[in-house]
């Protein structure tokens, strides 16, 4: 991969002369609840209010504006599960070209309406973002567009990289930045910009557990795709790093950690409730390695909020899903005498103990019951895990057998 081209510094200060007036400068946000956490400050770099949302927009104005009049009379076409598609259709428009987007099937609606309202063409193709990539490179050959790599082009990767001038502008005691990452172009960008100013400060890709190509593909020395995915999140499930991010990244990033489902809702609803932010599950990866291993980064921190488009009705599953993994959702089953008044005694002591009831089921066949019993499954709004434990006691203590 010697032959493979290198961003510079250079390009990525370039860029963002040419993106003066276009990118949005993100707010760079205090978190007073991480920092505890974390023994030292955290702040939050809010990429989710980028233009369209994200911050693909800045790459993708970067690499469009620098085409030739005669690859604009062609158009653009791009691949994307959504945020890439927004900043390639944003930047057409703004542009005056034509953009066609592939997209792969059941990319969040949000996403593909937004991209839709900047003008662009939305095709579905494949389930994974890879099929829509294939698509979309035989629709640039058939029709001359000029295809828009999502990650893999000097012009993305420098227009990412000025996200992480902006960092080194907003946090100059920096430490240690942490950055989602997918195929790997914002945190390639961000690296490459941190370590050419400040070459002390530790430079952290964080990863879908289910999605993630990277510890693999460093491991072997090159890139490596792989066989399958599986993750909520959509804006960070590449299944192969490209040729230039993989350099970049293996030259100038210290350390890849990934992060489980769990622990990406748990991010996610701890910033809607701690931070007031809304972000997708793939720009809360940053955060949900803090929230895993508070002690393990040197502060002054940075976490990256990459994005903040996501499904409503996602959202509401993913926060149902962190409220589960921070237990605050108890299920339990328990035995009662099958006696009038029986059941509302119980869920009086629920309420005395300061449980919430979301759902009640009755069983009363059961070979582990006896004749004079009924089991009840209950699920309970708790406070957190050690609500949850003294919930548990008081009912305990009353004389239920309870089986969780």
């Amino acid at each position: 991969m010697s032959d493979v081209e290198r961003v510079t510094l250079a390009d990525i200060q370039a860029a963002d002369e040419l993106l003066q007036g276009i990118a949005v400068r993100t707010p760079m946000e205090e978190s007073r609840w991480l920092s505890a956490l974390a023994g030292g400050p955290v702040s939050l770099k809010c990429e989710n209010l980028q233009r369209t949302g994200s911050f693909k927009a800045r790459g993708a104005y970067v690499r469009i504006a620098r085409l030739s009049e005669e690859e604009r009379r062609h158009g653009v076409v791009a691949a994307s599960a959504g945020n890439h598609a927004q900043g390639v259709a944003l930047a057409a428009q703004l542009l005056g070209i034509k953009s066609t987007v592939f997209m792969p099937e059941g990319a969040p609606i949000p996403k593909e309406k937004a991209t839709r309202a900047y003008g662009a063409d939305v095709v579905f193709e494949g389930r994974y973002l890879e099929n829509s990539l294939v698509a979309a490179r035989r629709f640039a050959e058939e029709t001359g567009a000029i295809l828009i790599h999502p990650f893999d082009h000097v012009d993305i990767v420098a227009g990412q990289g000025t996200a992480g001038l902006e960092i080194l502008e907003q946090a100059p005691d920096l430490e240690t930045v942490l950055v989602p990452t997918g195929g790997g172009g914002l945190l390639a960008g961000i690296a490459i910009a941190v370590k050419a100013l400040r070459p002390d400060v530790r430079v952290i890709g964080v990863q879908a557990e289910g999605a993630a190509a990277y510890p693999a593909s460093l491991e072997q020395g090159c890139p490596v795709p792989l066989e399958t995915m599986n993750t909520m999140a959509d804006g960070i499930a590449v299944g192969l790093p490209g040729d230039i991010t993989f350099a970049a990244v293996r030259d100038h990033v210290d350390e890849i950690r990934t992060v489980t489902e769990g622990s990406l809702s748990r991010a996610l609803l701890a910033l809607v409730e701690r931070a007031k932010m809304v972000v997708e599950p793939a720009g809360a990866a940053a955060v949900a390695a803090i929230l895993d291993d508070p002690k393990a980064f040197r502060t002054p921190v940075v976490a990256v909020l990459s994005g903040g488009n996501i499904d409503p009705i996602l959202l509401g599953k993913v926060i149902r899903h962190g409220m589960a993994a921070a237990g605050r959702y108890l299920n339990l089953h328990v035995n009662i005498p099958d006696v009038p008044g029986g059941l509302a005694q119980l869920l009086s002591e629920v309420g005395a103990a300061g449980a919430n009831v979301l759902e009640v089921v009755h069983e009363r066949i059961s070979p582990s019951l006896s004749l004079d019993e009924v089991e009840v499954h209950l699920q309970l709004e708790t406070r957190g895990e050690p609500h949850a434990e003294k919930v548990m006691s008081r009912l305990r203590e009353r004389g239920y057998r309870i089986h969780e």
